[in-house]
């Protein structure tokens, strides 16, 4: 089991944090999503660690933006 956490800008509510969710969770072998809004930590737990582009991908595609 893999956990890492990523910061995500632009989120200020739960609609926020619910878009995201839903499509990090789209992202194969993704088990389970966490969501800090105050922080913009996002937990992305699974059966393997996805790849940095595919947590920047689904994080744009819910309209919020990964840091570095």
């Amino acid at each position: 089991m893999s956990e890492t956490t990523y910061t995500v800008t632009g989120m200020t509510c739960g609609h926020c944090a619910t878009s995201v969710t839903e499509e990090v969770s789209k992202i194969d072998g993704v088990t389970g999503v966490r969501v800090d809004l105050p922080t913009g930590a996002v937990t992305v737990t699974g059966s393997r660690e996805p790849a940095a582009a595919e947590v920047r991908a689904a994080v744009e595609e819910a309209g919020y933006q990964l840091t570095a």
